[in-house]
C-alpha cells in the first residue's frame, strides 16, 4: 500500500515542480516585458511632447514589442497547457495504483445515511486540521461546508496551538504559566511538564553564562516542590546535574561536560511532552482521530480487500451483517489498542452493547447471550464452577 502511496506522490511531486518553476518563470517573463513596453512608452511621450513625427526606429521598436508581448503569451499558455497534461497524469497514476471500487469493500449499512457519512468525515477532517494547528483551513472548511463547529470543541485546540507556536519560538512563558494554573491536574497525571519547563528556563540561562549566575541561582529556588514531590523519580539527579553545571559556568558551558544540557533536542522533547500531557488533561488524543483511521485503513484495506474477493467468489454476502463488527480480526498493532476488550469464553465472541459481559455471583464473566442460553428452568449452573444461582442476579461489567 505505501509502495502504491509513493508512486502517485512521484507524479505529484513532479506537478508540483513544474508549477514551481512555471511560476518563477512567468514572474520574470512579464517583468521583463513590463520593463521593455514601459521604456517604450516614455520614448514615445518624449517624442509626442517635441511634437516630432514617428521615426521608422520607433515604428520598428512598436512592431518588435507587439510581436514580443504575443510570442510572450503564446509560450506562456503553451507551458500552462503542459502543466494540464502533467495533472492528468497524476490522476492516472491513482487510476493506475488505487482500486476505484474501494467503498464496495464496505457494507452501505455500516452508515446510517449519505448524509450522516459525509457529516462525520467532514467533521473528522475539521478536527484534524485544528489539532494540525491550521487554524484559517478549518474555519474555512466549517464555513463552506455549513458545519456547525461549537467555540467549546475548538477552544482546546486554539489553547494548545497557541502554546505550541510559542514553544516552537522558544518562548516558555505561554507554556509555564498554563501548567502552574494546572499544576494539580498535571501531578494527578504524574506529570513532570512544570519541572521541565523551569528545568529548560535554567539552561536558558547558564547559556548565558557569568552574567546569569546570580539569576539562574535564584531560579533555582523553583526546583525545590519537584525535589520533594519526585524523591524516588529522576528529578533530583537531573537537579543536581544543573546545580554541577554552575561550576563550569566562568568557562562556558559548552566548553564543560555539561555541554550536552545546550542540546537543541531539549526543545522538541519539551513540544512532544507538552502535547503529550496537555491532550491527557484536555481530553484530546495525542494523534487526530483521522491520521489514526487513515493508518489503520492503510493496513486493514488489502485484507478487507481479499475478504471481498472470498464472499463474492464463494457467494456469502451475508457473512458481514453487523455495524459494529469486521467480518475477520484484524492486527493493527499495540499502537491501535485503546480500549479492553472481552470475548465470551462460552461462545467465544467479542462482547457489544447489545451482548455485554455479564458478571455471575461466583465471579466468572460470560456473555448475556451465553447465560440466556445457560438457563434451564428458571436458574443458571456456572459453566465453570457448580454454583446454581438466579439468572437475574448477573451483573452487567464495564471495562
Amino acid at each position: 500500500m505505501m509502495e502504491l502511496c509513493a508512486c502517485v506522490e512521484r507524479e505529484l511531486d513532479k506537478v508540483l515542480h513544474k508549477f514551481l518553476s512555471y511560476g518563477q518563470h512567468c514572474e520574470q517573463s512579464l517583468e521583463e516585458l513590463l520593463c521593455y513596453v514601459s521604456q517604450l512608452r516614455q520614448e514615445l511621450s518624449s517624442t509626442a511632447l517635441q511634437g516630432a513625427p514617428l521615426s521608422a526606429t520607433l515604428s520598428l521598436m512598436m512592431a518588435q514589442c507587439c510581436r514580443k508581448i504575443k510570442d510572450t503569451v503564446q509560450k506562456l499558455a503553451s507551458d500552462h497547457k503542459d502543466i494540464h497534461s502533467s495533472v492528468s497524469r497524476v490522476g492516472k497514476a491513482i487510476d493506475r495504483n488505487f482500486d476505484a471500487e474501494l467503498c464496495s469493500v464496505v457494507s452501505d449499512s455500516v452508515w446510517e445515511s449519505r448524509e450522516k457519512q459525509q457529516q462525520i468525515l467532514q467533521m473528522a477532517i475539521v478536527e484534524h486540521l485544528y489539532q494540525q494547528g491550521m487554524l484559517s483551513v478549518a474555519e474555512e472548511l466549517s464555513q463552506e461546508s455549513t458545519l456547525n463547529v461549537d467555540l467549546d470543541f475548538k477552544q482546546p485546540f486554539l489553547e494548545l496551538n497557541r502554546i505550541l507556536e510559542a514553544l516552537h519560538k522558544q518562548d516558555l512563558r505561554p507554556a509555564l504559566d498554563w501548567a502552574i494554573s494546572n499544576r494539580q491536574h498535571l501531578l494527578e497525571l504524574n506529570s513532570s511538564l512544570e519541572f521541565k519547563l523551569h528545568r529548560l528556563h535554567f539552561i536558558r540561562l547558564l547559556a548565558g553564562g557569568p552574567d546569569k549566575q546570580l539569576e539562574a541561582l535564584s531560579y533555582a529556588r523553583h526546583f525545590q516542590p519537584f525535589a520533594r514531590l519526585h524523591q524516588r523519580g529522576e528529578t533530583v539527579p537531573e537537579i543536581q546535574v544543573m546545580m554541577g553545571s554552575l561550576v563550569y559556568l566562568p568557562l562556558g558551558i559548552e566548553n564543560s561536560p555539561y555541554c550536552h544540557l545546550l542540546d537543541a533536542r531539549h526543545w522538541t522533547e519539551i513540544c512532544e511532552t507538552f502535547t503529550r500531557d496537555a491532550c491527557a488533561l484536555l481530553g484530546l488524543s495525542v494523534e487526530s482521530p483521522l491520521s489514526v483511521s487513515f493508518a489503520s485503513g492503510c493496513v486493514a484495506l488489502p485484507v478487507l480487500m481479499n475478504i471481498k474477493a472470498v464472499i463474492e467468489q464463494r457467494q456469502c454476502m451475508g457473512v458481514w451483517s453487523h455495524k459494529d463488527e469486521l467480518p475477520i480480526e484484524i492486527e493493527l498493532g499495540m499502537k491501535c489498542w485503546y480500549h479492553s476488550v472481552f470475548a465470551c469464553p462460552i461462545l467465544r465472541q467479542q462482547t457489544t452493547d447489545s451482548n455485554p459481559p455479564i458478571k455471575l455471583i461466583c465471579g466468572h464473566v460470560i456473555s448475556r447471550d451465553a447465560l440466556n442460553k445457560l438457563i434451564n428452568g428458571g436458574k443458571l449452573k456456572c459453566p465453570y464452577c457448580p454454583m446454581e444461582q438466579n439468572p437475574a442476579d448477573g451483573k452487567r461489567i464495564i471495562f
